[in-house]
């Protein structure tokens, strides 16, 4: 298939590979233009601007930061949206968009207000997986959309994915579940630093208690892949700390939008919060969250 990708940061241009080397013919696009030149030189296309990233491709994917990044692409100069609205009519509308990228579930809901309104097909795509997994083509797919369009994409998921799950008609029920998904992780890391700490003031080593706890409960790969991360640091952050503090705001604003207020990702804010302001921003997720529970803990 012909697909534009935009976005080359570390979960687009590993996908941008995956499918290259799936045999898809792939144009990139990166407001940084040497990281779209790091994909070219595994054969990708690049192009000059976002709207000539949907010129001739089948489907157009979106990996970018955050809302107001999908803002400027989409309703600025040269933007996705405007090329695709200037369709005439009568000729066939264009590729399918697929926002694979964590946004808000608002901005989701303008995205398919806008795509509806111009006869763009639109999913909701978001993934699950850190760097080194979307560089194996493990991540996990969340899709929303009308059936006819998630039924499109399906072919290109298999070189970036391990599977997916559809959960609804509508884009923004996906983008709901990857923000509720994140938070559940920014709970399991916050569990698991106070765990560690308590460990530790035992005199107990944090690996040795998680071998025995994880063995005795949870048997799960994925508490033991946070550990190790938290453990031991990765020398460049998988995703930073000012991530976990957007998707966790974000989280809490779509609950506040049908009158949902829950306790622990108030808590879970306010800790992400005094991390960015103690200059934790960058450290990775999870041990930055680590790095957290350990300062609390010596509060009085």
């Amino acid at each position: 298939m012909k697909i534009g990708i935009l976005g080359m940061g570390n979960m687009g241009a590993p996908m941008a590979r995956r499918l290259l080397g799936a045999g898809h013919t792939v144009t990139v696009w990166n407001r940084t233009r040497k990281r779209a030149e790091a994909v070219a030189a595994d054969g990708a296309r690049i192009a000059a601007t976002p709207a000539d990233a949907a010129r001739g491709n089948e489907i157009v994917v979106t990996m970018l930061f955050d809302d107001a990044a999908h803002e400027e692409v989409f309703f600025g100069k040269d933007g996705l949206l405007g090329l695709l609205d200037a369709i005439e009519p009568g000729i066939e509308s264009g590729p399918v968009h697929m926002a694979m990228s964590t946004i808000s579930v608002g901005f989701s809901e303008r995205l398919t207000a806008e795509h509806t309104r111009r006869g763009i097909p639109f999913v909701g795509a978001p993934v699950f997986g850190r760097p080194n997994v979307a560089d194996a083509g493990r991540l996990w797919v969340v899709l929303a959309g009308a059936e006819t369009a998630v039924e499109s994409v399906k072919p290109v998921l298999g070189p970036i994915s391990r599977g997916f799950t559809v959960v609804g008609t509508q884009p923004a029920q996906a983008h709901a579940v990857k923000l509720g998904g994140n938070f559940l992780i920014s709970a399991m890391i916050h569990s698991l630093s106070e765990a560690f700490v308590y460990a530790d003031a035992q005199g107990i080593a944090p690996a040795a208690f998680f071998d025995a706890v994880n063995s005795a409960l949870f048997q799960s790969p994925f508490y033991a892949a946070y550990t190790q991360v938290m453990l031991n640091p990765p020398k460049q952050a998988g995703a930073p700390m000012t991530v976990g503090l957007k998707d966790v705001n974000l989280f809490r604003e779509a609950a506040a939008a049908h009158g949902v207020k829950l306790s622990l990702a108030e808590d879970l804010a306010q800790i992400f919060a005094q991390a960015t302001e103690d200059g934790l921003g960058d450290e990775d997720w999870a041990v930055g969250q680590y790095r957290m529970a350990q300062r609390r803990s010596r509060k009085r």
